[in-house]
């Protein structure tokens, strides 16, 4: 690798890096970052070309033209993938508003429906973009030349048409099945032309590959090749037209495409399942409409890596974009007036949604397969490159540089080989190139990268550059050893963890920011691993066993922010977030075991309101809980052989406990205990999960204690009864948390009053509510 690419290199960095914030600037197609440093490789290739004696070797060479490659993609990709999508109407829509949409208009509407597909649309453009160059057959002056002659010659003379060769001139002549052929020139034209064609459409030139064919005499082949093109009638699409100079009335009477692409879409099809047609032949209708069942044929022609993705993406797409036009019945003009008449019921948006997830995982799964494909020509399936333009088609981008990274680290790579400079460098700028985007870098593996690109810095003697990329690891220095204070997980306990943390002043470090990071980073590996909050609501009586190692990780990550009071802010965020999960999973005792963690000084925090208000109802409920705790424990001290003294001392703790209970319960159930200031966002749906739970729990066990104590406290019958008028209070909206996991706490509540209310009966009389007015 030459100095100057090392230099240059550096320039785009240090000019790019102070937009980070711009991200507009980042992402320029003419000026950004990867459009930047692709341009250094197409120079740095042109440079070596023209040279008369270069030291870099063709690894060297290659290697830049995929990095080079790789860079386009993700200008490609990145864009879309950073910037709000431009709003767009639904295809449905469309067709509503006119039943005879063109179906060129349908696709774009399709393609801009699904996310994946119009991603998978723009690696394909990109793979038109970096095909080879095609080759051009050698020009002709006429149609089968030689084989007009032959025959022309055998009219004039009477003699008859040489044996094995065509008699007619038709396009259809070499396959009607008497196996006649043209002339050796005339066929050796054909292959190569039908072969230049292939690699027209292989770069996605439709325009030039018809040009092509007309050039040969052959416009029936160009009109096969149009057929491609999607039928477009802008006159009656309801698309808003760019003053391009057209004249409106010749463009609202012309129309563009194929009106009938379904026809020929299943002959080319069929064509390319021939066995009789030729193989070129068969190749170039089979990448003219790409389908699964003509994958083998496509597949025949795949001779580098590029060729296999472009395959598997072309089906890809055209299969998503005809299943969703027969989901949408075609339109007018592939399903006639037939479709305008039987519309098809439109799919709800889950069904939408679940069927789009479904093909996701379906395209995934098949672009997955091309990590192992077997190539003939150019760097296999696993070089560093291919395999880094697949993670990046498949948004892995972390998972490639961690593994990159870890073979770094294992010695996988080999710092004396000749790619190992292009890899590093690439790899050390991807990573920066990430990061001025924000889009999610493993620390550690941008840390080892980053550094063994200063080992190659060195190596080359660009000293003047290595303080530039040391200064990029930046906040990794926190980050690092946050890492490690995370990696500690569970085998260190509290003073050790206190110990660690106090190591980070002593080196320099911002010890707030390193315990605020490391309890971030040991609360998503613990999230990471611990099942989602999703499904029927958990029942709290059967999920108190005994925590989990990940549990007891997510429990113990509040102590790096509580160790000192400069992160105490951060500490009750992060409580509150763990407390709603573990109340929200059913594990009240772990939720508990938190809560008496916490130092006292969070409850004095009063901003942001929200925040300290659900802290506040934290301690609100476990306060209650308690206290219903103690009144089963004071009721299990009841023993038969008791003196008066003992029983009247126990009946008066007993009966003050219930009061403190059913007091303390009431309170919380009239005030809106956990009830989100706004809905719809994640948090709320977790606090709203939390009354589900807890609200019918609370009223149950406190009807329970109420019921059973009737009879050392016969007014808590009473109460009992007027429990249930406040639930069915509509100021206090207690009934919506019954209507979760499908009524079954609500029937047994209803179950319970029921009981309550023979109770009452039991001293005489008919009338259910004389218990209460009494």
């Amino acid at each position: 690798m030459t100095e100057s690419l090392y230099s240059s290199c550096a320039e785009v960095l240090s000019i790019c890096q102070p937009a980070k914030d711009d991200l507009a600037a980042l992402l320029d197609p003419n000026t950004g970052f990867a459009p930047r440093l692709r341009q250094l490789c197409h120079e740095q290739i042109a440079e070596v070309e023209n040279s008369a004696s270069s030291d870099i070797s063709q690894e060297e060479l290659d290697a830049l033209r995929m990095e080079a490659n790789t860079w386009g993609l993700l200008q490609a990709v990145m864009p879309a993938r950073k910037t709000e999508p431009e709003p767009h109407v639904h295809p449905r829509a469309l067709l509503a508003k006119n039943p005879y949409t063109p179906t060129s208009t349908l696709a774009q509407a399709i393609m801009h429906s699904s996310v994946l597909l119009t991603e998978l649309v723009v690696v394909r453009e990109w793979l038109h973009e970096t095909a080879p160059q095609p080759q051009h057959p050698e020009a002709t002056t006429g149609y089968w030349r030689f084989t007009k002659h032959n025959v022309m010659q055998a009219l004039r003379t009477g003699s008859g048409i040489r044996e094995g060769l065509v008699k007619e001139l038709d396009p259809d002549a070499m396959n009607r099945g008497d196996g006649r052929s043209l002339a050796a020139d005339d066929s050796g034209f054909e292959k190569s032309l039908t072969q230049a064609l292939y690699s027209f459409v292989r770069a996605g030139r439709l325009d030039d590959a018809v040009e092509l064919c007309r050039k040969a005499h052959q416009p029936w082949r160009a009109a096969s090749i149009r057929g491609s093109l999607l039928f477009q009638w802008r006159a009656i699409a309801n698309e808003q037209r760019d003053d391009d100079g057209i004249d409106d009335a010749e463009d609202a009477e012309g129309w563009q495409g194929n009106r009938h692409r379904k026809l020929w879409k299943s002959t080319c099809s069929r064509a390319a399942l021939n066995p009789n047609l030729p193989d070129p032949e068969r190749i170039l209708y089979a990448a003219l409409a790409p389908c699964p069942q003509t994958f083998s044929v496509l597949k025949s022609a795949c001779r580098t890596w590029e060729d296999h993705i472009w395959a598997q993406i072309s089906i890809l797409c055209e299969e998503k974009q005809t299943a969703d036009m027969i989901k949408l019945g075609g339109g007018f003009w592939d399903g006639g007036l037939s479709v305008l008449e039987n519309m098809p019921m439109p799919p709800s948006q889950e069904e939408d949604a679940a069927e789009e997830e479904e093909w996701e995982k379906e395209a995934t799964s098949t672009l997955e397969t091309l990590g192992n494909v077997q190539v003939e020509d150019g760097p296999p399936a696993d070089n560093a490159f291919h395999v880094s333009q697949l993670a990046i088609i498949l948004g892995r981008t972390s998972s490639l540089l961690e593994t990159f990274a870890t073979g770094l680290r294992d010695g996988h790579f080999d710092p004396e080989s000749s790619e190992y400079p292009t890899m590093t460098r690439f790899f050390a700028h991807l990573c920066l190139y990430l990061q001025m985007i924000d889009v999610s870098v493993p620390p550690l593996a941008a840390q080892v990268i980053l550094e063994a690109y200063l080992q190659v810095l060195e190596v080359a003697g660009q000293r003047d550059l290595i303080a530039m990329y040391a200064s990029a690891l930046g906040d990794n220095a926190v980050e690092r050893y946050a890492m490690f204070l995370t990696s500690l997980e569970l085998t260190a306990d509290i003073n050790e963890r206190r110990l660690a943390l106090t190591r980070a002043r002593e080196h320099g470090l911002d010890v707030h920011r390193v315990a605020v990071v490391t309890a971030e980073r040991t609360i998503e590996r613990a999230f990471e691993l611990l099942p989602q909050l999703k499904g029927p609501l958990p029942s709290v009586i059967a999920l108190q066993g005994s925590p989990s190692d990940i549990e007891l990780l997510l429990l113990r990550s509040i102590e790096w922010t509580t160790f000192e009071d400069g992160t105490y802010d951060t500490a009750l965020e992060q409580a509150t977030v763990i407390l709603r999960y573990f109340l929200d999973s059913g594990r009240v005792s772990l939720a508990k075991n938190l809560l008496e963690m916490l130092p006292r000084e969070l409850a004095s925090i009063d901003h942001p309101e929200e925040r300290a208000t659900e802290y506040l109802h934290y301690r609100q409920f476990f306060t209650i809980w308690e206290i219903l705790d103690r009144v089963v424990g004071c009721q299990s001290l009841e023993v038969s052989i008791m003196n008066r003294d003992t029983r009247a001392a126990w009946l008066s703790d007993y009966k003050a406990l219930m009061d403190q209970a059913y007091d303390a319960v009431v309170k919380l159930l009239t005030s809106d205990w956990m009830m989100p200031d706004v809905t719809g966002d994640h948090r709320s749906r977790e606090l709203m999960r939390c009354r589900q739970i807890y609200i019918p729990e609370l009223i149950l066990r406190l009807h329970v204690m109420l019921y059973t104590s009737r009879e050392h406290v016969p007014e808590n019958l009473k109460r009992a009864l007027e429990l249930a008028n406040i639930v069915a209070d509509s100021r206090y909206k207690l009934y919506d948390d019954f209507l979760q996991a499908d009524g079954r706490r609500l029937g047994e509540y209803l179950n319970a009053v029921r009981q309550a209310t023979i109770a009452g009966l039991e001293g005489g009389g008919s009338d259910p509510f004389k218990i209460i007015l009494s």
